[in-house]
Parts: C-alpha cells; sequence; structure tokens
C-alpha cells in the first residue's frame, strides 16, 4: 500500500530536522585569544563594540585562515590623547594560520600584525586584494586610526596606510570592499559611529549607571575611498555624496539592488533611518533609503541598526536587505520588490516572533542545510551587561538566533550552542572545506566561538571567482546556481570579513547550471556543473 502524505507529515519532517542541531561546538586548537574589550565603571562606549573577525586564506594554500580584532586596555579613566596599551601581546591583534589537521598557528608576529598603535582600539575588518596581485589585504578599522595592511605573498604584511592614504580617524567600526565604478580595482567603504571621545563620554541610566544611547552624541560622516590603481586611494566621501548624510552607522553591505550594473550601499544606522545609497554610476551616490522603502519600520519608526547582509533569501534574483537591532524592536527584513522598491517584511517572514526581545549584532544569510534556501545566522547580546537587574525580562548574555529558511519564512532551529554569550561579530565560511557553511563568533571578554557544520545529505557547490578585466577578487559579481542568487562579496554581518567563496546549496540536484554576470559587464554561463565541488571560475579576457 502507498501512503499519502499530508502536509502535516511534512510539516512533522520539518520540525524534527529544526530540533537537531545544525552545528558542533567545537575548540579552536591552537587558539588562545581573548576579546580584550576592558569594561570598566565609566562606561566607555567603545567597550560594548567590538570585535571583529575574519575568515580568509591569506597564504593562498586552500585553508581559511583566521585574524581577530582586539580592543585595548582600559584603565581608569581615559583622557585625550587615549593609550590603550596595543604594544603588549595581551591587546594584539592576532593572525592564525589553519594546519592541515584543522589545528591553528598563531603567526601574528611572523606576519608582522603585532602592534596595532596604542592609540587604536580595535573594532572591525575587511578583506580584499585592492592591488590584484593575487593575495588578499587586511583593513583594520578602530577607534582612533584605521590600519591597510598590504600582503607580501610570502607570509607577512606591510603596514602601508600612510602611503596609500586610509588612516580615516574618529571612530570607525565596519568596512568592506567593493568596485563601486567597476575600474577593476577595490574601493574601500568605511562606518563610522559617531562624534565621541573619551573627554565627552557620558554616563547614563542614573543609579544604574549605563551605557549612553548614540542619541546622546553627535552624528557623523562614512567614508568612502576611490582606489587610483597605483597603490593609493583618493578620499572621495565629499564628491561623491556620501558625506551629505550624518548618522550613526555600524554596519554595511553591498549589492546591486535595482540591477543597472553598479553596485550599491546598505549602511545600518543605530537610532535612526537607515541609508541605502544607490550608485548612479558616475562616481557619485544618492541616498534614497525613504523613498526606497528601506529606511523605517512599516509604522515609520527609526531601526537600532548594529549589523546588516544583502543578499536574496527568497530566490526570486534581487538582494534583500536584514538589519538586526535592540529588543523592543524585531530584526529589520526589506523585501526587494523591484523597480528600486523595498517593503518592510518582518513579521510576514516569521521575524517578528523570533527576535522582539533580543540584540543582534553580526548576522548572515547563508544556506546551513543545503536546501538551496539561505538560512538567518545572528549574533546576539544586550548592549548592557548590566540589563537584567534594570529590565529583568531582558539578558546580557544569550544564545544565537540560527532560523532555516523555508520557502521565504524563518523557523527557528537548535544551532547546538547551549551556553548564552556576549556575542558581537559572526563571521561565515566553510572552515574544514566539507561543503558545509560553518560559523566563527566572537564575545566580549571571552574566545571566539566556532560553530562547525554537521553537514547531512544535500548537495553544494563552492564557487571561487578569478576576476581579469574586472576585480581580481570578482566583488560584485552577480552569481546563479540552480535559480538561487548570490552578490559576490567578503563583507556584511557587522565588524567581520566572511569567507569570499560563494556557497550554494543544491538539495538533491547532482548538477548545476551557473551563470555569472562580471561587474565589467560580461556574462558567463556553465551547464551541467559537477556538484559538491570547490570550482573556481575565470572571467572571460573578452565579451
Amino acid at each position: 500500500m502507498f501512503r499519502r502524505y499530508t502536509r502535516r507529515d511534512f510539516l512533522s519532517v520539518a520540525a524534527l530536522a529544526a530540533a537537531t542541531p545544525i552545528f558542533d561546538v567545537k575548540p579552536l586548537r591552537g587558539i588562545d585569544f581573548i576579546l580584550q574589550n576592558s569594561p570598566t565603571p565609566h562606561k566607555y562606549l567603545i567597550e560594548t563594540m567590538p570585535g571583529g573577525a575574519a575568515l580568509f586564506d591569506y597564504n593562498n594554500d586552500g585553508l581559511l585562515d583566521i585574524f581577530l580584532v582586539n580592543g585595548g586596555k582600559i584603565a581608569g579613566s581615559l583622557r585625550v590623547p587615549e593609550n590603550f596599551d596595543r604594544g603588549t601581546p595581551r591587546y594584539w591583534n592576532r593572525l592564525y594560520r589553519q594546519n592541515r589537521d584543522g589545528s591553528f598557528t598563531d603567526v601574528t608576529e611572523a606576519a608582522g600584525l603585532a602592534h596595532a598603535g596604542n592609540g587604536n582600539y580595535g573594532m572591525g575588518v575587511a578583506v580584499g586584494d585592492y592591488d590584484n596581485d593575487g593575495y588578499p589585504d587586511l583593513y583594520v578599522t578602530s577607534y582612533g586610526r584605521n590600519i591597510l595592511y598590504h600582503n607580501n605573498g610570502d607570509g607577512t604584511f606591510t603596514d602601508v596606510t600612510a602611503k596609500a592614504g586610509l588612516a580615516g580617524g574618529g571612530w570607525s567600526v565596519s568596512a568592506g570592499f567593493l568596485d563601486y565604478d567597476n575600474d577593476g580595482h577595490l574601493d574601500l567603504f568605511v562606518t563610522r559611529y559617531m562624534e565621541w571621545d573619551a573627554d565627552h563620554n557620558k554616563i547614563c541610566g542614573g543609579d544604574w549607571h549605563t551605557y549612553c544611547p548614540p542619541a546622546e552624541f553627535p552624528a557623523t560622516t562614512c567614508l568612502l575611498y576611490r582606489n587610483r590603481g597605483d597603490g593609493t586611494f583618493e578620499d572621495v566621501s565629499e564628491r561623491s555624496g556620501i558625506a551629505a548624510k550624518k548618522g550613526k552607522a555600524l554596519g554595511v553591505a553591498f549589492a546591486d539592488y535595482d540591477g543597472d550594473g553598479f553596485t550599491d550601499i546598505f549602511v545600518s544606522n543605530d537610532g535612526m533611518q537607515q541609508y541605502l545609497f544607490h550608485n548612479n554610476g558616475d562616481g557619485t551616490f544618492k541616498e534614497c533609503a525613504l523613498e526606497s522603502g528601506a529606511a523605517l519600520t512599516s509604522d515609520g519608526k527609526g531601526l537600532s541598526g548594529m549589523g546588516s547582509v544583502f543578499q536574496d533569501y527568497n530566490n526570486d534574483g534581487r538582494p534583500d536587505v536584514v538589519v538586526t537591532v535592540l529588543p523592543r524592536e524585531i530584526y529589520g527584513l526589506y523585501h526587494n520588490d523591484g523597480a528600486g522598491l523595498f517593503s518592510y517584511q518582518s513579521l510576514e517572514t516569521g521575524l517578528g516572533a523570533l527576535t522582539s526581545g533580543s540584540s543582534g549584532w553580526g548576522v548572515g544569510l547563508e544556506d546551513f542545510d543545503n536546501d538551496g534556501w539561505k538560512d538567518l545566522f545572528v549574533a546576539q547580546s544586550h548592549v548592557l551587561d548590566n540589563v537584567q537587574q534594570i529590565d529583568a525580562s531582558l539578558r546580557y548574555k544569550e544564545l544565537p538566533l540560527l532560523a532555516l529558511n523555508h520557502n521565504g519564512r524563518f523557523e527557528r532551529a537548535d544551532s547546538g550552542l547551549t551556553t548564552p554569550l556576549a556575542a558581537r561579530g559572526a563571521a561565515f565560511g566553510d572552515i574544514n572545506n566539507d561543503g558545509w557553511m560553518d560559523v566563527l563568533i566572537t564575545t566580549l571578554g571571552g574566545p571566539p566561538v566556532l560553530l562547525l557544520n554537521r553537514g547531512g545529505g544535500n548537495h553544494w557547490l563552492s564557487i571561487t571567482l578569478r576576476g581579469t578585466r574586472s576585480n581580481r577578487d570578482g566583488y560584485g559579481a552577480s552569481v546563479r546556481v540552480n535559480g538561487q542568487t548570490r552578490t559576490a562579496t567578503s563583507a556584511g554581518s557587522y565588524v567581520c570579513a566572511n569567507d569570499k567563496r560563494l556557497h550554494f546549496g543544491l538539495g538533491a540536484a547532482e548538477k548545476a547550471a551557473v551563470e555569472i554576470l562580471w561587474p565589467s559587464g560580461a556574462k558567463q554561463v556553465l551547464k551541467d556543473v559537477r556538484v559538491d565541488q570547490f570550482l573556481e571560475v575565470r572571467e572571460p579576457e573578452t565579451s
């Protein structure tokens, strides 16, 4: 007898899958890093905002390595100019090389990355091959000055910040490489949070003594640097129109949301409207989030925007936006409706029930179960370390949110992590090259946490782009595989850089059809591609 299956049967299967942990919490052998945010009774706002992580293959051996951004020492009262004792090893940023057995070796000092400058309290990191030499470079953001490290290709890095003109200044947070003018050279975008220094710090909360909200401090502008192609960058923040809008910027993500061939920029702002910078294609941008429908909630309120991701969650071929926020709000999901418009779909996609009591930071849309739909992962923790004393319904440390995507609606799943964390950054990549996406979480005052995907029976494809006329990383390319679309980028999340390889879950499919639209305008089609492989695709040198 054949049984006729009902919708209830399939829901039961989905519920069972959701109840099975997706990840194993694995020790990072050889990594002894502790994120030193140095919390004090003075409640300096920088204490609650680090720290970044990058998953990237710095030595091109096929294994993802890990770079971790540290905060700095804060002892007693700070005074301008601040000294965060970054020359002491405890406060170094760290680079860990992955070995063939899955362990890691600290190569920070040998690589030339040991001293980040005593005046710099670390925040985030961006990864991109800005000089197209085949080796990924690092850009580290800070409260203070930022640093560009050129990858020399021999296991070492050189601080070329002064030559490149990328020191910035103020309080930089997230950053990302993109090719906004499609000239084949990666440019750089940097978010800045507010105008703040130690001499102008405030303590809020009355008797409770809390970190002050962003409304207590003046807004500031983001930075856009154009790559001249000779190892130097030009600050085009004013000329491009980016500096015309002040905000409280934390996260940034890139995608061509209207399909005009130029990469656009989404910025998550804290305690106000969000920004969507439309690329006009002539070197200028127009901020259009409000008119596009991606600035506010459905009832016209601003968001406490922290992390952001700009990818297609519902497989309609258009990149959508997810923004993480504070409790009493819900994470913002802006569905790309086409024609340059977005609609606020947080409730319709299930995020209302999943996120109203949580604070989100690092965020990713990745297909963790390889079923062909991008799932949602968020690193969670409140801003206030004493929030539970103030409001017993809230928690400082939280479990991350893992929500599996079922045809465009998100449903909570078990991440496998049982210990709440003061989580901040979340970087996404396939750490052990098994075809299943993993997550690295950074935690305030604690070690990084690796969530290693348990895997399953579904198929997958991982694509590395090799640009020729376009930038070598292929950042900005739109890649479509079996009805799914991804934008090539390492940016997104919060203060982190992700594995640049483009991961596609393929379900039961045994062949893949690949379509690539390169930033140069070249179109490339590959048919009957073998699944379950790491595929490098080289851009055609002629159209």
